[in-house]
């Protein structure tokens, strides 16, 4: 019995002790790969130099991370992952315990020289240090890049717009001949994951991604591009809230006062105060579009237009204010000459009433002989003085009468000048509000309709 368990147990250890451990170390020692090893990342890895190289891309889109217009910048958070096949790499899974896949340093072999057309700004977010290589040669790359790319935007329908922004990747190196870029993915399939992976979006909606391919000849060779659209849809809520609302607002306010009289001068201050309030947002609006673009854009029309708009009703304003306060000055000069001629009558009269009374009758003085002669005549000359000194005061109240009269006449008259200056005043300000109303309706309604118009 000993024996035979002595036997069982060499069986068994034997056993155990002949299963072979394999590591990933064993399948680079098996290629030779080193940091060192010229054969796989000097050249196009290929055993025939006629053999075209296939790299097949997949861009996902990750976050959109700003859209510059003053710029024209686009710079998106994209995942990029490169597929191609190295033809010195391959192994049987079978010799090393079924180890069909390892991951190496991206010094050690070659890797596909693309790079993006747009780009403008060198990426300094760290790199994968890593490839993932498959036993029959396919080499897979994966890496997150931020793209600061240049983008050629169509702002004539801002805040209103749709931006297509291009990624062109190609080879720096390798023509047609010797490497050709193909899709992963197709558009529909990066699209679908570009929504489920995206984090943000901030002011922007995300529609679709297509893919296309383009070729140009350049000197004797032809070179392949691949070429990633982005399409987005700006969301325009910030910018109705900060622009158009309070432009509207303003422009109310210029058409509510034309109510306001214009004799005063609070009319003429408000309106330079809304037309100043347009100046600060014309200023704002002036830091964020490009200063090119291929149209007008719109809200910079519409805003120069009610600027303009409002200029008008301004000196519409001071061309009414101007003719008033001549009117008013030709009236004073009226009024100060009839004031004039009515003292210079006044001074007549005084004139001709101290004559009056130097010529009036008087008791004389007589002698004591005389007296009983004269009494009758002297009574009857102090009845005619007391009838006299009635007929003055009578007089008096008369011409006192005849300058009350006077001067009513020449208010009355006045208030019927201004009277007619306020009608003439009355009657522009009504024509141009007319025209005002008529002509701002007219151009809010075409440009909504050209902000609403689809693009064909």
């Amino acid at each position: 019995m000993m024996h035979v368990a002595f036997l069982l147990l060499i069986v068994f250890t034997g056993g155990s002790s002949s299963e072979k451990v394999c590591s990933y170390q064993d399948v680079v020692d098996y290629l030779n790969l080193t940091t060192n090893s010229g054969v796989y990342k000097l050249t196009r890895p290929v055993l025939n130099y006629k053999h075209l190289t296939v790299v097949q891309l997949d861009i996902i889109l990750y976050a959109i991370l700003a859209v510059i217009e003053k710029t024209q910048t686009f710079i998106p958070f994209v995942w990029a992952t490169m597929t191609w096949n190295n033809e010195r790499i391959k192994w049987d899974p079978d010799q090393f315990c079924g180890i069909n896949s390892i991951s190496v340093p991206r010094e050690m072999l070659w890797t596909p020289d693309l790079f993006i057309y747009e780009m403008i700004q060198k990426d300094d977010s760290p790199l994968n240090p890593y490839l993932y290589v498959l036993n029959d040669g396919t080499v897979t790359f994966e890496e997150d890049l931020r793209v600061v790319s240049t983008c050629r935007m169509d702002v004539h329908k801002f805040p209103f717009d749709t931006q297509k922004c291009n990624i062109s990747i190609g080879s720096a190196i390798h023509c047609v001949d010797e490497l050709h870029i193909l899709p992963f993915s197709n558009a529909s399939r990066a699209t679908q994951f570009s929504r489920e992976v995206m984090k943000s979006q901030g002011e922007w909606e995300f529609l679709d991604l297509s893919i296309s391919s383009n070729n140009f000849t350049f000197g004797s060779k032809q070179w392949e591009q691949l070429i990633y659209t982005f399409t987005m849809k700006r969301r325009p809520l910030l910018h109705v809230i900060n622009f158009l609302l309070p432009i509207l607002f303003f422009l109310s306010l210029d058409i509510a006062s034309f109510f306001i009289a214009d004799h005063r001068g609070e009319k003429l201050g408000f309106k330079v105060t809304v037309l100043l309030a347009i100046s600060v947002l014309l200023l704002i609006l002036n830091d964020i579009l490009p200063p090119m673009s291929n149209k007008t854009p719109l809200i910079a029309t519409y805003c120069i237009v009610i600027f303009a708009m409002m200029l008008l009703s301004l000196l519409e304003t001071i061309l009414v204010t101007y003719l008033m306060e001549k009117d008013s000055a030709s009236y004073e000069k009226l009024r100060l000459k009839n004031n004039l001629e009515e003292q210079q009558e006044k001074v007549n009269n005084c004139n001709t009433e101290e004559k009056r009374e130097n010529c009036c009758p008087c008791i004389c003085k007589v002698s004591d002989s005389e007296k009983q002669h004269e009494l009758l005549p002297v009574a009857e000359v102090v009845h005619n003085s007391i009838q006299w000194r009635e007929s003055h005061v009578l007089l008096l109240i008369l011409e006192e009468l005849k300058e009350l009269q006077h001067t009513l006449n020449l208010h009355l008259n006045c208030r019927h000048q201004v009277g007619k200056c306020g009608q003439w005043a009355a009657r522009i300000n009504r024509a141009f509000f007319i025209f005002y109303l008529t002509a701002v309706s007219l151009f809010l309604s075409l440009i909504f309709i050209e902000w609403n118009r689809q693009e064909k």
